[in-house]
């Protein structure tokens, strides 16, 4: 006789142990207490939200819920009640669980669960960061505006043995009360390499124009070591947000995603300079080492040099025998000229103001003739030519490519181990439509420092500009990773969601520009990319607000404006309908 198969709709928790066989294999006791701690908190949860545990299988639990809402609130307070009970394990010792919650229909046989339902929630749990929570599409639309949580959009995710791709959302678990910070539990994974940041020198001089010398030594250093190709190094960009503030190394490195932080600082007097430096392994706040130097100034790039070798001298027993190879970026000769590139790279880097990129060109254009050896300015210049163009501040586009071919050749010129340089030049011929000489700068680049975020997000461009826009999405992805908190973050979003539109993938496109347009420095293009889109997938309504708020950036915006920067200047071949699209947010000719 064949027996019915019982089936429901429920909501299923699936949690399960982040590193347990590492922590297991490095104190089996303390892990075990951990554990056991650990999962008896999870069952009284459970239970008080009107769960039931369905069973456990070392050190993974399945529970399943009535209710979405009862279920949500049941992950977000097992994630926190565990930080409290283990918050005084050692970081580097501390269990921690991630949690997949789904909504789905299972079987139920004597008492267990079984199904696709069970298996996209044990998926999800699996994109969770450690501490965190990870919820389905299906679990998102059920409890929205329903609990006190925000989400994260994390998009489709394609997982093991799930024939869809899986929408899903990252619970954030606690807001930084800084305002310009990540959340404070939202961190993101360690790479499979060496990872470091390098933080902002601190002046102790007393003098405030020596806050530039400090901020070359620092980004001497993350220059220095992005040319190990063994190593993952957090750019400038990022790792410079953290200027002025008052902030503990093991969150700059949660932040960040790094193992390793180096922090110090610069005392000028004179004609002598003192350096002081500390690497620290932020996983256990252990401090690797720790030294002081005293040079006369004229030595200041021998000393950048040996506080790199020290540096690698310091991480290499991790990475055993590796053979090093050093490849020299030539420094300029003349200080003036450093600070002057360094206040241009401020001005580059601040489009909050109107005269912001002319300040910019003035200080590099400065340089420059200090000291006309120095590609990087001659690059930096070329670069904020470029900039101009993108962000729709010319009204003579090709002029400025000119000017910014002159400045790009002069620095491969220079230093064609600079790549910087290469992708300079990269740029200008992705304007001049030479595609393939486009890729081949920005490969170039990459070849000369692998953890160069500019150089993956210009080979993202190159790729997209080239007609191949699934093949640029990894490397503006990577760009963004190796730079989360890049002050030109907004272009690495929008350029992602232009590839995403190229391969015609809407509702990922609108996501990307959704957080294109957060980034407080976004100018009125991306906005302009934005509304487009949203206007395309039937969103009107949202299309007309962004189409406001692009006239607010530029009160003359119209569809001259489109065709004289996207029309020339843009990836898209189809310019016609992008207008099309605008036109129906509200936009006439």
């Amino acid at each position: 006789m064949t027996k019915n198969i019982e089936r429901r709709l429920t909501a299923i928790l699936y949690a399960d142990v982040a590193g347990y066989s590492r922590l297991t294999g490095e104190d089996e006791v303390s892990t075990h207490r951990q554990l056991s701690a650990g999962l008896d908190l999870i069952a009284k949860r459970v239970a008080d939200f009107g769960g039931r545990v369905v069973h456990y299988a070392g050190d993974a639990v399945l529970a399943d819920f009535g209710s979405v809402v009862a279920a949500v609130d049941a992950a977000v307070g097992i994630q926190r009640a565990l930080a409290d009970l283990l918050r005084d394990v050692p970081e580097g010792k501390r269990l921690r669980f991630r949690i997949g919650a789904n909504l789905g229909e299972v079987i139920v046989d004597r008492d267990e669960i079984y199904g696709d339902g069970v298996n996209v929630a044990a998926r999800l749990e699996s994109l969770a960061e450690p501490g965190g929570v990870c919820v389905s599409g299906t679990v998102f639309e059920q409890v929205k505006g329903k609990i006190d949580i925000s989400f994260q959009d994390m998009g489709p995710q394609t997982v093991k043995n799930i024939a869809e791709p899986v929408r899903a959302y990252k619970i954030v678990l606690q807001r930084s009360t800084s305002g310009d910070a990540p959340d404070a539990e939202t961190h993101l994974a360690l790479p499979d390499k060496p990872s470091i940041a390098v933080l902002p020198f601190v002046n102790m001089s007393g003098d405030p124009e020596q806050e530039f010398f400090a901020d070359g030594m620092a980004e001497e250093i993350i220059t220095a070591l992005s040319h190990y190709r063994w190593f993952f190094v957090i750019a400038r960009n990022s790792s410079f947000t953290y200027k002025g503030r008052a902030v503990a190394v093991t969150q700059v490195a949660k932040e960040l995603g790094v193992r390793y932080v180096l922090e110090g600082s610069v005392r000028k007097a004179g004609n002598r300079v003192r350096v002081t430096a500390q690497l620290i392994d932020a996983t256990t706040s252990a401090h690797i080492w720790a030294e002081r130097y005293d040079r006369q100034l004229d030595d200041i790039f021998a000393l950048q040099d040996e506080i790199t070798d020290t540096i690698v001298a310091a991480i290499e027993p991790e990475l055993g025998a590796v053979e090093r190879e050093r490849a020299r970026r030539k420094p300029p000769e003349n200080l003036d000229a450093w600070g002057s590139y360094q206040r241009g790279l401020w001005h580059l880097f601040d489009d909050g103001k109107p005269d912001a990129l002319d300040e910019a060109k003035r200080l590099f254009q400065h340089s420059c003739e200090l000291d006309p050896g120095f590609a990087a300015a001659h690059a930096e210049l070329a670069y904020s030519h470029v900039a101009d163009i993108v962000r729709g501040l010319t009204d003579d586009p090709k002029a400025c490519l000119d000017r910014a071919a002159d400045a790009a050749e002069r620095a491969v010129a220079l230093d064609p181990r600079d790549p910087a340089a290469h992708c300079a030049l990269g740029r200008v011929f992705i304007f001049r439509r030479a595609h393939e000489r486009a890729i081949a700068e920005m490969e170039a680049a990459l070849a000369l420092n692998p953890s160069f975020d500019r150089g993956h997000y210009c080979l993202g461009l190159a790729l997209l500009y080239g007609g191949r826009p699934a093949d640029s999405i990894p490397h503006f992805e990577k760009g963004i990773r190796m730079s989360p908190r890049s002050p030109v973050l907004w272009a690495y979003r929008m350029m992602l969601g232009l590839a995403y539109i190229d391969s015609d993938k809407y509702e990922e496109a609108a996501a990307s520009f959704g957080k294109a347009i957060q980034q407080p420095n976004a100018p009125f293009i991306a906005f302009v990319y934005a509304a487009a889109t949203l206007a395309h997938l039937g969103r009107i309504d949202e299309a007309r607000a962004m189409l406001a708020d692009v006239r607010k950036r530029k009160p003359d915006f119209s569809t001259d404006t489109v065709r004289n920067t996207i029309g020339q200047y843009g990836p898209h071949s189809d310019i016609d309908r992008i207008i099309d699209d605008l036109g129906k947010a509200g936009l006439r000719e």
